[in-house]
C-alpha cells in the first residue's frame, strides 16, 4: 500500500508538471501578445522593451519555463491583466462557489443515478429499464445551456419556486461581505455556521436549480455505467450460488453484487465530479455563478492570459487530485488491489 502511494505521488508530480508545461507553452502560441494586453497599443517601443525585460520575455524559452515553474510551486500563478491582482488569490476567491455547485450536483446524481442504475439492471427490457436509459439519453444529449435556460423560463419565470441567477439576493449579499464570518466560501455551510438561517435558506433557493442541472447530467453518466457495472456482477457465477442458497434477492443485489461494483463505481463518481468542477462553465455563466468557470471565461475574452492559464492550473490540480483519491479508495474497497 505504501508503495503504491509512493508511485501515486510520482505520478502526480509528474503530471503536474507535464499539466505546467503545457499550459506554458499554450501562453506562449497563442496569438495574443502579452505586453499589449499590459500596455495597451499607444505604449512606445522604449516601454515595450522594457516591460518585456521586466518579465523575463528576453530569456530563452527553457530559462522561462524554469522561472515560470518556480513561481508556480511557490503559489505564483501570475498577476491579472484586468484587476492587477494575484491570480492565485482571485482563483482562491471564486473556486468555493464552483466547489459547493459541483459538490451538490454530484450528490444529486449520486443518490439518484446508482438506484437508478442498479434498478434498470435487475430488470432488463422492463419499462423502468427504458425509461432509465431514455432519461439518460437525454442528459447526455440536451445541450446544457438549453436546459438551464428552459429551467429559468419554467421554475423561476414562470412558476417562481427557485430564486434567480447569482448566488444570494442584493440584500443577503451585502450581509455576507459585511456582517458573516466567511469561513470557507460556500454560501451553504458558512450561513449554517454562523447561525444565519434566512441566508441559508435564500442561498438554497439560488444554488438548488443550476445543482439539479449538474446533478441530472451527473445521474445520467452514473446510472448508465452503474447499469453496466451491475448486469455484469449479476451474470457471475457467485451471484447464482447465492440465489441457489435461498438468498434475498435485495442482499444479493446490494450487499455482494454492489461490493464488486463499488470499486469501478468510485472511479466513475470521481471523474463526474471533476467534470463538474471543470466543465460548469456554460451552467455558471447561465445562471450568473461567479464560480472558477466563469472567471476563466471572463478572462478568455478580456484576453487575460494569466487568469485563464491560472485557472486552468488549478482545475487540471483538482483533476488529478480527485483521480489520486478514487485510486487510494479503489484500493481500499478492494483487497485485491492492495495484494
Amino acid at each position: 500500500m505504501v508503495f503504491a502511494l509512493g508511485g501515486g505521488l510520482l505520478t502526480l508530480a509528474l503530471t503536474l508538471l507535464g499539466l505546467l508545461l503545457f499550459t506554458f507553452v499554450i501562453s506562449r502560441v497563442v496569438p495574443i501578445d502579452p505586453l499589449l494586453s499590459i500596455l495597451g497599443e499607444r505604449a512606445t517601443a522604449a516601454q515595450y522593451e522594457a516591460a518585456r525585460l521586466a518579465l523575463g520575455l528576453d530569456e530563452p524559452m527553457w530559462k522561462q519555463f524554469l522561472i515560470y515553474l518556480g513561481d508556480a510551486l511557490q503559489g505564483d500563478l501570475g498577476t491579472s491583466i484586468r484587476s492587477r491582482q494575484p491570480v492565485l488569490s482571485e482563483v482562491a476567491h471564486r473556486f468555493p462557489a464552483t466547489l459547493e455547485l459541483a459538490t451538490l450536483g454530484t450528490l444529486f446524481g449520486v443518490i439518484t443515478g446508482v438506484p437508478a442504475g442498479v434498478l434498470a439492471a435487475t430488470r432488463p427490457g422492463s419499462i423502468a429499464d427504458q425509461v432509465v436509459r431514455v432519461v439518460g439519453l437525454m442528459g447526455y444529449s440536451m445541450p446544457v445551456f438549453w436546459l438551464g435556460l428552459i429551467g429559468l423560463l419554467v421554475f423561476y419565470g414562470q412558476l417562481d419556486w427557485v430564486a434567480g441567477p447569482g448566488r444570494l439576493d442584493a440584500t443577503y449579499q451585502m450581509m455576507l461581505e459585511f456582517q458573516m464570518t466567511q469561513y470557507t466560501g460556500m454560501i451553504l455551510l458558512d450561513s449554517a455556521l454562523n447561525g444565519a438561517w434566512d441566508m441559508f435558506r435564500n442561498a438554497l433557493s439560488h444554488i438548488v436549480l443550476p445543482a439539479a442541472l449538474l446533478g441530472y447530467i451527473s445521474m445520467a453518466y452514473i446510472s448508465r455505467m452503474t447499469r453496466s457495472f451491475m448486469m455484469n456482477e449479476l451474470s457471475q457465477e457467485y451471484i447464482t450460488t447465492a440465489r441457489v442458497k435461498g438468498m434475498p434477492e435485495w442482499r444479493v443485489v446490494w450487499v455482494h453484487a454492489m461490493r464488486n461494483v463499488l470499486v469501478p463505481l468510485i472511479t466513475v463518481i470521481a471523474l463526474s465530479y471533476a467534470y463538474l468542477l471543470e466543465g460548469s462553465v456554460l451552467t455558471e455563466t447561465i445562471f450568473a455563478w461567479p464560480g472558477l468557470g466563469s472567471y476563466i471565461t471572463d478572462a478568455l475574452f478580456a484576453a487575460d492570459m494569466p487568469a485563464v492559464l491560472g485557472g486552468t492550473v488549478v482545475v487540471g490540480v483538482a483533476f488529478v487530485t480527485l483521480n489520486m483519491a478514487s485510486d487510494i479508495l479503489y484500493r481500499l474497497v478492494d483487497p485485491r488491489a492492495r495484494a
